[in-house]
């Protein structure tokens, strides 16, 4: 049983401390909308962060006897909550860092839910439209540093990792701190907690007191894997697709540490967008990296792009096993170059408009059984035309695994399907069977069962 506050009231303190009545009408408990229910499972998510679990189903237990109430004063904005987990508070007052997520989720509800869909200048029908789009979100979670120079690295990772790749990941995270590197990741728990964690000791070394620690998640992943605490910027994107545009458009350069399916499938995005044509001048650093005990796990992943997206996918990362200084080090030349290379295109530093995007990257994949059946995983396309494919292949199966619509849909209709090339097929085979081995899929996985058949 866990421990709970019966009540608390906090005050709005990032940036959002009046809504209008009819915002606060959609989201009123009253209601008991869609938006309300988001905000309540959001909220809840931020506030279980001290639990290390993917159950999305344990966060639904929660939520009985949780509750939330928006408080409108003539002073400001105020949030009543019920029944909130003990562990989010300290001698009885919420800690700070969670307070603010708490609000982010809030900010960026309103702001995705009212702002975005009654906005007649945001168009998610083309290319343009959906950057612009991403811009306004970023934007309104005032994640832009006019003026800065590129220092923003984007950390890929899983959040099922054992112990000696968590601490890899840390050392990592402290060598780009103490190089006045800030980090993105995707706000869990694991590869995407230890570089934060590293860099937050790296930067105060340095008395770096301004360090950024970005998270930017998705309504589908939040309520399964919580933000870890060192996020000091909670960003929340409408879909998986927009997250990981998101990751681009702001980041200078990523790392990808050990990881499973989720991991994968951020791989093949940023392949496939980087092997678009147009960008093919493009710098953008892209370094894989782990301890020498994930020497094979990055072999075995070198070898699946060589098989699928050929030598030239190949020679857009490098691999550094078990060296976070040489890693720190490529970061910071890499991203040295992105900034001469803006600074002569006359692009901004704080938002990557110049790297082309493909329509195949952006718009949302819903894995139905139908969607995962029709993907084209054979070879007799370009490059970054199966990397988009094989992408949405990965992603459908981390929804199967982790996120509520998927697992209720392989529940009720049995294993998604994939088929195409033959050796496509055996390589992404032995790639997932290697992901259950090692124990990458889920955090409990004792007795795992594959949401996917492979024909």
């Amino acid at each position: 049983m866990i421990k709970t506050i019966p009540v608390t009231e906090i005050t709005a303190q990032s940036g959002l401390e009046l809504l209008t009545n009819d915002e606060i009408a959609q989201l009123s408990k009253d209601t008991n909308g869609d938006e309300f229910q988001l905000l309540k499972k959001f909220i809840l998510a931020v506030l279980n962060s001290g639990e290390a679990t993917d159950d999305v189903y344990h966060v639904h237990t929660l939520l009985t006897d949780f509750d939330v109430e928006i408080l409108q004063l003539n002073k400001g904005l105020k949030l009543k909550i019920y029944n909130a987990p003990e562990s989010a508070f300290v001698e009885g007052k919420m800690i700070k860092g969670l307070h603010e997520q708490v609000f982010s989720v809030l900010r960026d509800i309103v702001f995705l839910k009212q702002e975005l869909e009654f906005n007649t200048r945001i168009d998610f029908q083309t290319k343009r439209g959906i950057s612009n789009a991403i811009f306004h979100i970023l934007r309104n979670a005032q994640a832009f540093k006019v003026g800065e120079d590129p220092n923003m690295v984007v950390c890929w990772g899983g959040h099922s990792i054992p112990q000696h790749e968590y601490r890899y990941t840390k050392d990592v995270g402290y060598r780009l701190g103490l190089r006045g590197l800030n980090i993105i990741t995707g706000c869990g728990i694991g590869a995407m907690k230890g570089p934060m964690k590293g860099a937050l000791i790296g930067h105060s070394k340095q008395r770096h007191c301004n360090g950024r620690y970005v998270g930017i998640t998705e309504p589908g992943i939040i309520a399964a894997e919580s933000p870890n605490p060192i996020v000091n910027e909670l960003i929340i994107m409408p879909d998986i697709e927009k997250r990981l545009e998101a990751f681009v458009r702001l980041g200078h350069g990523i790392i990808v540490f050990p990881g499973g399916v989720g991991t994968a499938e951020e791989i093949l995005y940023i392949l496939g967008v980087l092997l678009n044509p147009k960008n093919k001048q493009t710098p953008f650093p892209l370094v894989f990296t782990g301890p020498s005990e994930s020497k094979a796990y990055f072999e075995q992943i070198d070898k699946f792009i060589g098989l699928t997206l050929g030598k030239d996918a190949q020679s857009r990362y490098q691999i550094i096993i078990d060296d976070p200084i040489a890693v720190a080090k490529a970061m910071q030349n890499g991203i040295k170059q992105v900034r001469e290379y803006r600074k002569d295109k006359q692009d901004a530093y704080h938002y990557n408009w110049q790297l082309e995007i493909d329509w195949d990257f952006q718009e949302e994949f819903i894995p139905t059984h139908e969607n995962m059946a029709k993907l084209n995983l054979s070879s007799s396309q370009e490059s970054h035309n199966l990397a988009a494919n094989l992408r949405k292949a990965f992603s459908g199966i981390v929804s199967g695994n982790i996120k509520e619509q998927g697992i209720e849909t392989v529940a009720k209709h049995g294993p998604y399907q994939l088929s195409g090339d033959k050796e496509i097929m055996q390589f992404m085979d032995i790639l997932l069977r290697s992901f259950i081995d090692q124990g990458r899929m889920k955090l409990e996985q004792k007795d795992y069962t594959p949401c996917y058949e492979i024909q």
